[in-house]
């Protein structure tokens, strides 16, 4: 299952909050990281969604479908 594409919400942090940008999958609670670039926000964000996927695995929960839903927070 850790091959799922999920929807990713990637915004900019601000200056005062470190700078660089902060990923989100919305269909997974709690599963964000960040990165100086999108790209690496991005490549940050997919390992946590292999740890989340795993995680839940382990403890026996329900993995939710991918949505088909895109957003790109600006």
């Amino acid at each position: 299952m850790s091959d799922l594409k999920y929807p990713v919400v990637l915004q900019p942090l601000p200056p005062e909050e470190g700078g660089g940008f902060f990923a989100s999958v919305p269909d997974l609670p709690g599963c964000m990281s960040d990165g100086e670039t999108p790209e690496e926000a991005l490549a940050n964000v997919q390992d946590a969604i292999m740890v989340w996927i795993e995680a839940a695995q382990e403890l026996g929960r329900n993995i939710p479908p991918p949505t088909r839903q895109f957003a790109l927070a600006g």
